[in-house]
């Protein structure tokens, strides 16, 4: 095995392990930094995810080959998945963005992953629009490598798939909902989860005391260079298939998953949760702790600047700044 900055990984081939490496990518520890997420009130997604981007500044994805992450564990409507207005015009927000090419890439589950995408009409959607696909479930034993961080509440890492490390830039979509079976919430940390092999989901789902600590621990693997989430309408309990549906007509960009995640749970808050989400200060619900624990992104809820373009949204933004900084 080789060290890197706290993760041993290896690749399997043929039931062997071989060597492999990977830079530092988390050397911030948990030393104070700030973050800027945008925010767009509205129930447009057309308009919405291109103002939600554009708000951000940045552009990551220019002259880039982008692997693109959805919410497709299952095939159920949003936000049990991903919406596919929200993965089309998130597409063509990247296209006109400049990326060299867009590849989609998930592993859903319990279903298979091929079943869901096909019920969810993917592959037609990939055709129309020259985008390229990847079914992780599908990739050969080399085609997944393993983590193994120090200090992790695995017993003994995970596999991700290869072309998620490969690479040069990942664009994450999901949704702002609730997780009836031990996640307690489901965004972008939560997402991260559908680029670890199906072996991986026993010791996870069996793991009650340490699930939380778990999902964070997976997103040590890579850095997103763009996240949007999809909160137009959420679930403010039950999750992660079907739950009580609420509208909150709200988009969220960025670059930092703990950031996002804790502007979804201010969200949640916002229009009235389970208890889990309602008697929990956002920065110690456990994905959060153990995230900022990781040096994943902020350390409190100071360091997040929302960003805004029209009264309704800054209005909405200075409602969720309040929940926030209640923790």
């Amino acid at each position: 095995m080789i060290s890197a900055s706290g993760l041993f990984l290896s690749a399997m081939a043929g039931g062997k392990e071989k060597n492999a490496d990977m830079s530092a990518q988390h050397s911030q520890g948990t030393r104070s930094m700030k973050t800027k997420i945008s925010l767009v009130k509205t129930s447009d997604r057309q308009t919405g995810i291109k103002k939600a981007i554009e708000l951000l500044g940045l552009n990551p994805v220019k002259d880039k080959d982008v692997l693109l992450k959805p919410n497709f564990n299952t095939a159920d409507r949003y936000p049990g998945g991903t919406h596919n207005d929200t993965l089309i015009n998130l597409v063509l927000q990247l296209k006109h963005m400049g990326a060299k090419s867009i590849t989609i890439g998930e592993r859903s589950g319990p279903p298979e992953t091929a079943d869901v995408l096909k019920q969810k009409g993917i592959y037609a959607i990939c055709r129309k629009m020259d985008v390229k696909l990847i079914n992780f479930e599908a990739l050969p034993e080399d085609g997944w490598v393993k983590i193994k961080p120090q200090k992790s509440h695995w017993r003994d890492g995970f596999y991700v798939a290869k072309p998620v490390l490969d690479s040069e830039c990942i664009v994450s979509t999901c949704c702002l909902k609730t997780h009836g079976f031990g996640g307690v919430f489901t965004m972008s940390l939560k997402l991260s989860v559908g680029l670890t092999h199906k072996r991986n989901m026993t010791e996870l789902h069996s793991s009650f005391v340490s699930m939380r600590k778990m999902i964070a621990e997976i997103n040590q693997a890579y850095n997103p260079s763009l996240i949007l989430l999809d909160g137009i309408e959420v679930f403010a309990d039950g999750g992660p298939m079907e739950g009580t549906r609420k509208q909150a007509d709200v988009l969220i960009a960025g670059t930092d998953r703990i950031a996002i995640d804790a502007a979804g749970l201010a969200v949640l808050k916002d229009v009235g949760s389970n208890k889990a989400i309602m008697g929990r200060k956002i920065f110690e619900q456990e994905q959060i702790a153990r995230a900022v624990e990781l040096g994943l992104g902020v350390t409190r809820p100071g360091d997040i600047e929302i960003v805004t373009a029209d009264d309704e949204s800054s209005r909405y933004a200075e409602s969720l700044r309040s929940i926030l900084l209640q923790g």
